[in-house]
């Protein structure tokens, strides 16, 4: 039976912002974590408030939602990393501007 078992590894889940949330001013919150792709990235803030939007690399450093972005907006939302970048921004007007966004590298 021992063969016949395999290592299942747990995904690892991030609260983005730590205990202050989905707020302004996170773009530096995963610089001194390590993510790898399935760990799962919970976005905590008050809905209708902010929003949480997955965009391509072009729209993070833009600050512009492309036309076929996926918008969260529970205020609690649970998005898996997948390998290579994934970046999120506000899509509140200026949010994103004012520093309401991250990138996140999963290996």
């Amino acid at each position: 039976m021992v063969l016949l078992q395999s290592e299942v590894a747990q995904a690892t889940t991030f609260t983005v912002g730590g205990a202050g949330g989905w707020t302004f001013g996170v773009q530096n919150w995963p610089n001194v974590k390590t993510f790898r792709a399935g760990n799962i990235l919970v976005f905590n803030y008050m809905p209708g408030m902010h929003t949480v939007v997955g965009v391509d690399k072009a729209g993070y450093d833009s600050c512009k939602i492309p036309a076929n972005a996926k918008v969260f907006s529970s205020g609690n939302d649970q998005i898996t990393l997948v390998k290579g970048g994934n970046y999120f921004i506000c899509g509140i007007p200026r949010h994103c501007q004012s520093g309401m966004k991250i990138a996140v590298i999963a290996n």
